[in-house]
């Protein structure tokens, strides 16, 4: 019963977590349609972000520390320039001219990117002649084909919706060229986030304490954010709070999408691994697609769906593929561990048998 109960709760955490994300999705694109500067919007959550993150890091982290040397701040310097800047600038930008649910749709080619990424660098195997092998393989370019058409090809839209002037609704009169532009830096967006998680992993063997490298990396993307902002936003108007609408999309974006949505990670990823949290992925997508409907009214076309349906596919080719791999892998140690334990025993014994 309590094995079942853990489950549900597993269960229940990870779609909180993909909801909480969708929101993000929402909001984001709400607060650029109010007049919030991207910058501004960034700077504001990062801070919040950086609040929250460091008394958890400071004392639950104080005594598994190792000290940081010079290297190792630099490193930390280029995982904020990639994780934070780079990451939540691109999505900005690629909100700026595209819907949240082709934001999110693309966002699912993450897992593909990372493992062509960490092959390249040697840190993910490749045995193309397995199928697991070969389905990861068939997942990437899957995901990669399906963002690539997503880019290029908008196509005639789906619904003809009657869009009410509302401060919260997409302007519905980007160019082809604004869809195009908006997709490239969403796939930069991903292209970051992914080069974060692989970079993150010799970092993390130099320094294990998680939380305080993530509390680290936030405080210098942040740092990087207002040398920006001090070149683009001289405005000091544009750094003003106006209404309620704008106060809780930067409370949103700072306490749900970094605080309680990266503990609700950990907490995921610690109890059902991070391909668990993978496949769930869609389902942010999915929820982005209804909110973006009925809050935004926002806008299908058939470039894509047919786009999101082949990074989806690709997303579950992957997956499934690390998966059976890993447990494969696992299956081949213990043969191993169970051989090398009876080699061990039936030597034990004939050194027994030895003795008059």
């Amino acid at each position: 019963m309590s094995q079942v109960s853990e489950k549900v709760k597993l269960f229940i955490a990870v779609l909180a977590l993909q909801f909480c994300y969708a929101g993000y999705h929402i909001v984001s694109r709400t607060a650029l349609n109010m007049g919030i500067s991207k910058i501004v919007f960034a700077v504001y959550r990062n801070i919040i972000a950086l609040v929250l993150l460091a008394p958890f890091a400071y004392f639950l982290e104080r005594r598994d520390r190792p000290p940081l040397t010079l290297s190792l701040l630099c490193q930390l310097f280029f995982l904020a320039l990639i994780g934070i800047t780079l990451n939540q600038g691109f999505y900005l930008l690629g909100l700026y001219y595209l819907s949240p649910t082709y934001a999110s749709a693309i966002q699912n080619s993450v897992p593909a990117i990372t493992f062509a990424m960490a092959a390249s660098l040697r840190l993910e195997q490749i045995n193309i002649r397995s199928r697991y092998g070969a389905a990861k393989v068939i997942g990437t370019v899957a995901s990669i084909g399906g963002a690539t058409i997503l880019t290029l090809y908008k196509g005639p839209p789906l619904l003809h919706q009657q869009h009410q002037n509302n401060v919260f609704l997409v302007d519905s009169s980007n160019t082809i060229l604004n869809w195009t532009l908006g997709c490239v830096y969403i796939l930069g967006n991903c292209i970051a986030w992914s080069a974060w998680m692989v970079l993150q992993v010799p970092v993390l063997k130099k320094y294990p304490a998680r939380l305080s490298l993530t509390t680290i990396t936030c405080f210098f993307g942040l740092i990087q954010f207002l040398v920006i902002a001090a070149f683009t936003d001289e405005d000091i108007g544009r750094w003003k709070v106006h209404s309620g609408g704008e106060l809780f999309t930067i409370l949103y974006a700072g306490l749900v999408a970094s605080g309680i949505s990266f503990s609700l990670q950990i907490w995921c990823i610690d109890r059902g691994g991070p391909l668990f949290v993978a496949v769930f992925q869609p389902v942010q997508t999915v929820a982005v697609a209804i909110m973006a409907a009925v809050i935004l009214g926002d806008q299908l076309y058939t470039g894509g769906v047919i786009g999101s349906f082949f990074i989806v596919l690709g997303l579950y080719f992957v997956v499934w593929g690390k998966s059976k791999e890993k447990k494969t892998a696992t299956e081949v140690m213990d043969r191993e561990d169970l051989r090398r334990h009876l080699l061990d025993q039936h030597k034990e014994n004939d050194a027994d048998s030895d003795i008059p």
